[in-house]
């Protein structure tokens, strides 16, 4: 496969996820804002910019942070090339490129996605519009992920279309992960206690893991055991671990002539998720650990860019 293909297919499915994971955060968000607690409504309306680190990109466009500024920015600025809007007309655009690489259905589900969104007035993504709005969105990025799935031979486009998806996916587990523990646990007594029932349950909301939670865990919710499944669990589907064995799978039956330090990169964050404690992993700090997954993350998708994908 050509590289410029793999390219694009790559970011197709990775930008699918991206508007996705923006719709989670921005709806637990608003959830959080309207009937989570008033003197956490600052901090809470940050942490969706925060995650996705584009706090001065809305300093420069929003004069006042507010829920509607913030959906504003986030969900349908077409110059914010972060939002749901500018996710959803990329990954058709990279679509359209590859046509040909990919099935109808595919296609025709990101090209309605992308005429939908184009038709949706701004002031109706506001109050219940906003939430509808956003349910859609997740079930588009479902759609498209299952009709990718149940469509596309088993080649080279499936696995750069995978691999798009769980890489973006693990970066903004992560991310949402390492933000919402410094909001909800300021205070350092307060680690592997339950603490704020209603924010945490937001938080495992948000990454669809609340059902999950109580059919593996059966307890209140502490936040060290949230963690163990949003990092270390294996069969909790937006976990870093299982991220990394699709990962790691998707990059098994791709050949490419200088992959080695992909390949060798995966495979180490892989063995890292598989075989740390979640006890030692507080006791060093949650946060340090995050921040070198996201670090090394990121060092992983400019590897796959160098070895495949033709880009730095």
């Amino acid at each position: 496969m050509l590289s410029r293909v793999a390219d694009r297919i790559f970011w197709m499915s990775r930008q699918m996820e991206r508007a996705e994971n923006m719709a989670r955060i921005l709806g637990v968000t608003a959830n959080l804002v309207l009937f989570g607690a008033s003197d956490r409504r600052e901090e809470n309306l940050r942490a969706p910019l925060t995650i996705t680190g584009t706090s001065e990109g809305f300093a420069e466009r929003h004069q006042s942070l507010t829920l509607e500024t913030l959906i504003a920015f986030l969900a349908l600025d077409e110059a914010n090339p972060s939002s749901i809007y500018s996710c959803l007309r990329d990954a058709r655009d990279n679509a359209h490129a590859v046509r040909w690489q990919i099935t109808s259905e595919m296609w025709e589900t990101l090209n309605a996605t992308w005429l939908e969104v184009r038709g949706i007035r701004r002031e109706r993504v506001i109050g219940a519009g906003a939430t509808q709005f956003f349910d859609w969105v997740k079930e588009r990025s479902h759609l498209f992920r299952g009709v990718t799935y149940g469509t596309i031979v088993r080649g080279e486009a499936f696995d750069f279309s995978r691999l798009g998806t769980f890489l973006e996916r693990a970066d903004n587990t992560a991310r949402i992960l390492d933000v919402k523990y410094h909001i909800l646990l300021p205070a350092v007594e307060d680690v592997g206690g339950a603490l704020d029932y209603y924010q945490w349950t937001a938080l495992l909301r948000s990454v669809s893991a609340f059902e999950t939670y109580r059919a593996l865990y059966r307890d209140q919710i502490f936040p060290i055991k949230v963690a163990e499944l949003l990092v270390l669990e294996r069969r909790m589907p937006r976990s870093l671990a299982a991220c990394f064995v699709e990962i790691n799978h998707s990059l098994e039956r791709i050949e490419g002539q200088h992959d080695h330090s992909v390949k060798r990169l995966a495979g180490e964050l892989l063995a890292r998720l598989t075989h740390s404690d979640i006890e030692e992993i507080f006791q060093a700090g949650l946060h340090e650990f995050l921040t070198g997954c996201l670090a090394d993350f990121t060092e992983l998708g400019n590897r796959i860019q160098r070895a495949y994908l033709g880009t730095v």
